[in-house]
């Protein structure tokens, strides 16, 4: 569950330190995100010669959450922590960065988000 100032750990290899949340994309009166949402995040902290620079506003998926997520065959997933990877725009669904770090959920890969489950080394 995600909601805004939300700071997520960067799940790519982009160069960005944090996500900080500050819209959740899907209405306005819209509280929460949880697992294939997409939100708009401002960049905290980023590495030198990164793809990303900070205090730039970028698109990311929710891809990890700390709070358990049922799923339609009753079971519960849940992550240690809440991470996100940016993604160029919400019509074309790619990543900005070449490599996700830890596993993703499998909800991200029917949410359309395929490339960034190809990417990733586990699909739970």
């Amino acid at each position: 569950m995600i909601q805004l100032n939300t700071i997520l750990k960067p799940a790519d290899n982009t160069g960005a330190k944090k996500f900080k949340v500050i819209h959740i994309y899907g209405g306005s009166k819209r509280r929460y995100a949880y697992l294939g949402d997409v939100v708009l995040a401002v960049v905290q902290g980023s590495e030198e010669n990164s793809i990303l620079k900070d205090s730039q506003m970028v698109k990311v998926v929710i891809v990890r959450t700390k709070k358990e997520y049922r799923r339609p065959d009753g079971s519960y997933i849940r992550f240690d922590d809440n991470a996100g990877v940016a993604i160029d725009g919400l019509k074309t669904k790619n990543p900005l960065g070449t490599r996700i770090f830890g596993p993703v959920a499998r909800e991200i890969k029917d949410l359309g988000f395929a490339k960034i489950a190809s990417l990733a080394k586990e699909v739970l």
